[in-house]
C-alpha cells in the first residue's frame, strides 16, 4: 500500500499547531534514537531542510538536509568535512502503529528520487550503535546503504555509525 507523503513546512505548522503537537510527539517518542525536540528547534530543523515529508496525519516523518545547511549538528559536520555534496537523512520517524505498512521505505524512496534528479550523488545518514538499533542497520542495509565511519557524540553517551548510499 502506497501512503500519500505530503511534503512539510514550518508554515504547515505555524498553521496547524495540532500537526506540529503530534510530529513533535512522534519525534520525541524515539528521542534516543533520533534526539529531543522542542518545539522551536522542529521548527529550525524545517528551516534548514532540503526535503521533508510526512505521511498521514503524523505516522511518519523523514527531515533531510544537503551540505548547504548552518546544521550546528556534530553528525552533520562530520560528513561536511568529508564531502562535497550529499543529502544528510537527519531523522526519519514511524509511529508504531503505522510501522510494517512501508512507510519508511516510501519516504526512503521520494528522498533518493528527489536527490537523484538535483543531481546529488550520495545519500548519508547515521544510525546508532550505542545505543544499538539493530532494525534500523537492516532497514538501511536493504536500502543499499554501507558504513563509512564511526563517531563517538555527545560526550561519549552515543556512538553512532555513519552509512552512505551512492545514488551514480
Amino acid at each position: 500500500m502506497t501512503a500519500l507523503l505530503t511534503a512539510l513546512s514550518t508554515a504547515d505548522l505555524r498553521t496547524d499547531t495540532a500537526l506540529a503537537a503530534s510530529l513533535l510527539a512522534l519525534n520525541n517518542a524515539h528521542a534516543s534514537e533520533l534526539s529531543w525536540l522542542t518545539p522551536d528547534t522542529l521548527m529550525h530543523l524545517l528551516d534548514l531542510s532540503r526535503y521533508a515529508w510526512r505521511t498521514g496525519g503524523a505516522d511518519a516523518l523523514m527531515i533531510a538536509l544537503d551540505e548547504t545547511a548552518p546544521y550546528d549538528n556534530p553528525n552533520h559536520r562530520w560528513f561536511r568535512a568529508r564531502y562535497d555534496r550529499f543529502v544528510y537523512v537527519d531523522r526519519i520517524v514511524v509511529a508504531q502503529a503505522a510501522r510494517g505498512r512501508g512507510l519508511a521505505r516510501q519516504l526512503y524512496e521520494e528522498v533518493i528520487r528527489a536527490a537523484t534528479a538535483a543531481g546529488n550523488d550520495r545519500i548519508v545518514c547515521e544510525i546508532n550503535l550505542d545505543p544499538p538499533n539493530p532494525q534500523s542497520d537492516a532497514f538501511h542495509a536493504a536500502l543499499g546503504f554501507g558504513p563509512v565511519g564511526t563517531s563517538e557524540i555527545h560526550g561519549g553517551t552515543k556512538t553512532v555509525r555513519y552509512m552512505l548510499r551512492r545514488l551514480r
